[in-house]
């Protein structure tokens, strides 16, 4: 099988030349367009999520050979998070050769969050079976890149730290409460509420459900240290 110009580029940015192109061919391909004929990538995003988190569990031990558990699940969830996946899809224009049906092409699935990210996991899988374990995590490894070593930033979690802040004062875990939605399917805002049991709460308006509940955890934080400031 010889592959596409666009996916022979793709290759370029991905740094992978395959053996078997068959198995980019499916890790590309949207289940809004696959066929008997034409399998769709679910099944490799299913694979490539465990080769990536396989990955990052290595990458983060041996980065911090003193860290517990409880430190290094959030950097390694920070790391595998479908946003992150997306980020890198971006990187190497992988929305540019996914093969997408009619309506997902109109609802801008080329850019789409989540279908970059099972999207990126399922070329992690074919790269996996096409070439094994130390390639892909060679990989993995060189995507990622400087985020193995600089997740700690992103690994700080204000609803944990809004949860851990309300439990201690003995109230209930804070609610977040979708407010509104707007915006085209490709490209939504919405704007969450975070509400402790004592009725104080900030409002904070983000591309995805997480980062906006995020950044009204952290204004609620922020707005509880001002006022015992």
């Amino acid at each position: 099988m010889k592959l596409s110009k666009e996916l022979s580029a793709f290759c370029a940015r991905l740094g992978h030349d395959f053996e078997r192109p068959e198995l980019l061919m499916r890790a590309v391909t949207h289940s809004s367009i696959s066929s008997t004929t034409r399998p769709d990538n679910q099944r490799l995003e299913f694979l490539g999520d465990r080769v990536l988190g396989l990955v990052m569990a290595e990458a983060l031990l041996a980065a911090d050979k003193q860290a517990s558990e409880g430190q290094v699940a959030p950097r390694f969830n920070a790391l595998v998070r479908k946003e992150t996946c997306a980020e890198v899809a971006q990187e190497i224009d992988l929305g540019a050769v996914l093969r997408l049906g009619r309506s997902e092409m109109l609802s801008g699935g080329r850019r789409k969050q989540a279908l970059l990210g099972d999207g990126l996991e399922a070329v992690l899988a074919a790269v996996y079976l096409d070439a094994g374990f130390d390639v892909a995590r060679g990989l993995v490894l060189r995507l990622w890149g400087d985020r193995i070593h600089s997740v700690e930033a992103d690994a700080r979690d204000p609803k944990t730290a809004l949860q851990e802040w309300a439990q201690g004062r003995g109230q209930q875990p804070p609610s977040y409460i979708e407010l509104a939605r707007s915006g085209p399917d490709h490209a939504p805002e919405f704007t969450i509420a975070a509400r402790l049991q004592t009725g104080e709460q900030a409002i904070a308006r983000a591309g995805s459900k997480r980062k906006a509940e995020q950044a009204a955890a952290q204004a609620l934080i922020d707005k509880l240290e001002a006022g015992n400031g």
